[in-house]
């Protein structure tokens, strides 16, 4: 499609109702949508704001593409050993416009970053490469290279590209990212059909082999799959994935997430010592993690592994299955609302969600133990932030809950409460963590997909 057909197409009804299920029905969603894509496309197509197209395959053929953010709903540090989730992605997300290259490179460049630039060119080139750890290049490597093994070998493209995910708030920018390159490389070098989960275990080895992180599968997983996902990591290289219906925007709920703009500098050992401790309580019963033991057998053994791991281990393997529980539960408690058939019965089942999400989050804190480092107990913007709003939910009467949201340590929290509460409760919010600490979520339905208007 010429640029000038596509800027035609974004004002168009069908766009319309694409932006609305993407970020939201209102007017103000979809005239906010019809701005940011037609800037994409206008930049484009100029020249002198976007230099690299000089060996762009046709400069007719643009296509456009989103992947959205995510919100971990339940499961808080049970996917690394191999327990459930449950996760939604959200309507932040990223938007690419691209056009194929005729040579092997990509050009990458979105709003507010470094400009990217990738051979893909020969064999050395699709091999991790050191100095890129840590860096977008890295993931556009990574992915191309894995796409090759798969037997798919990547082309170039160049993209004009900007994300509305917020970066160190849990909401997986990365990840975002991610199945955004994964879905536009198999849509324009591939048959445009891999699984939803296979482009979120493409972008998980990108992100463990290439940029250096050993993450998990869940927020991929998320990203790529939209809507509300129950995913169960038992058997790690096949994990199952459920779609559950989640329409928060149904009821007089709304979710939202808190950023207490607490810094993450030098909290890796607080991570890594989360999977490391449940799976040293695991390897005392000669497991490799704990969805191969159950509560009762590390109960029955405790006295004997609080001296082998430590007290914290056995709290932190108690989390663990109480969480992997709850997940089943909270997934229950949503299928429930979604079936109910009046209104009693539906609101019945969001109070059980609710109850559940306050669990969640006093497990985390409680057990997990991931709301502030042990090593810097001045800081606990999260222990605040909860605080506050559980103060708030009790001194205004009504029925809210709250967690700690994605790693913990610093961050965000997720916070659900009625709509008309969503004003004072932002007031109150803001008076401490800032203007712009408090952000609403909407579940979007779609994951990572090239838009057709």
């Amino acid at each position: 499609m010429t640029g000038k057909e596509l800027l035609a197409k974004i004002d168009s009804p069908r766009a319309g109702e694409l932006f609305a299920d993407l970020y939201g029905g209102g007017k103000r969603e979809i005239d906010a949508a019809r701005r940011r894509y037609r800037a994409l496309i206008e930049k484009m197509l100029q020249p002198e704001d976007f230099p690299a197209l000089e060996l762009a395959a046709s400069d007719e053929d643009l296509r456009v593409f989103s992947a959205p953010g995510r919100t971990e709903l339940g499961g808080n540090h049970t996917d690394h050993n191999q327990g459930k989730v449950l996760a939604a992605s959200i309507q932040l997300d990223d938007v690419a416009i691209v056009r194929a290259r005729k040579d092997r490179t990509v050009f990458f460049r979105s709003t507010g970053y470094p400009d990217v630039k990738v051979s893909l060119a020969g064999a050395p080139d699709l091999k991790p490469k050191v100095e890129e750890q840590g860096m977008t290049e890295a993931l556009v490597r990574g992915i191309a290279a894995e796409l090759g093994r798969r037997g798919r070998a990547a082309g170039g493209f160049s993209a004009n590209a900007d994300s509305t995910v917020l970066p160190g708030t849990g909401l997986s920018s990365s990840a975002a990212l991610e199945v955004l390159l994964g879905r536009i490389f198999d849509c324009l070098y591939g048959d445009g059909k891999r699984s939803a989960l296979e482009i979120a275990r493409i972008g998980q080895i990108a992100e463990n082999v290439f940029f250096g992180k050993p993450c998990g599968l869940m927020d991929q997983a998320a990203c790529a799959s939209g809507g509300a996902v129950a995913i169960n990591f038992a058997d790690a290289a096949r994990p199952e994935l459920r779609q559950i219906n989640f329409d928060l925007s149904a009821t007089d709920y709304v979710l939202c997430v808190v950023n207490t703009r607490g810094s993450h500098a030098d909290l890796t050992p607080d991570y890594a010592a989360i999977p490391s401790e449940m799976k040293a309580a695991a390897a005392f019963f000669g497991k490799a993690t704990l969805s191969e033991l159950d509560r009762e057998t590390v109960l029955a053994g405790a006295a004997e592994l609080r001296k082998a791991a430590g007290d914290r281990a056995v709290l932190r393997a108690i989390h663990f299955f109480d969480e992997n529980e709850r997940v089943d539960a909270m997934s229950a408690a949503l299928d429930a609302m979604d079936k109910a058939a009046g209104t009693e019965e539906k609101q019945r089942a969001l109070n059980r969600y609710l109850e559940l999400v306050n669990e969640s989050g006093n497990s985390s804190w409680e057990l997990l133990q991931n709301v502030y480092s042990p090593r810097s107990p001045a800081a606990q913007g999260l222990s605040l932030a909860l605080a506050l709003s559980n103060n708030f939910f009790r001194r205004c009467e009504l029925r809210g809950a709250c967690r700690v949201h994605g790693g913990g340590f610093a961050g965000t929290i997720q916070a659900y409460l009625p709509i008309n509460a969503m004003a004072a409760y932002r007031a109150m919010i803001e008076t401490v963590f800032g203007p712009g600490s408090l952000t609403p979520l909407r579940i979007r339905p779609l994951g990572s997909i090239e838009l057709h208007f």
